[in-house]
């Protein structure tokens, strides 16, 4: 009996850790040296207020925390700067998600330079944009 407990508490714990089958992970990009991943809050995205957290490092997981990072999901939308938090390479903004929105644009800038770069961020995996 203690020789099954060993063998299924493992499984039970990865299984525990592992995010629920219909969650879509938005893929990450690179710019430059810094790869870029985003997570949101709620982690499904829904039409309404919706927290999006920047995570850049480095291909080494090093955080960059000399960014100027501004959000916004659509092109009629204002750019929102993103709220550095500390230098661990996160930055965070709540933005409101209308109806039909399927894509986050994150404009990305180093301090003291003026070379930008505007990443597209797909909301949703084969499933259409929120009505």
């Amino acid at each position: 009996m203690r020789h099954l407990i060993a063998l299924l508490l493992p499984l039970l714990l990865l299984s525990a850790c592992s995010a629920p089958e219909n969650e879509y992970q938005i893929p990450a990009q690179k710019w430059e040296d810094v790869v870029v991943l985003i997570q949101s809050r709620p982690t499904v995205v829904t039409v309404g207020m919706n927290e999006f957290l920047v995570l850049a490092t480095l291909e080494r997981g090093k955080p960059v925390h000399d960014l100027i990072i501004s959000l916004r999901t659509g092109d009629e939308q204002p750019w929102q700067q993103a709220i550095q938090d500390g230098h661990s390479g996160v930055y965070r903004k709540a933005v409101v998600v209308p109806p039909g929105v399927d894509t986050l644009q994150v404009q990305l800038r180093r301090k003291g330079e003026d070379d930008e770069r505007t990443l597209y961020f797909p909301l949703f995996s084969g499933r259409p944009a929120l009505q």
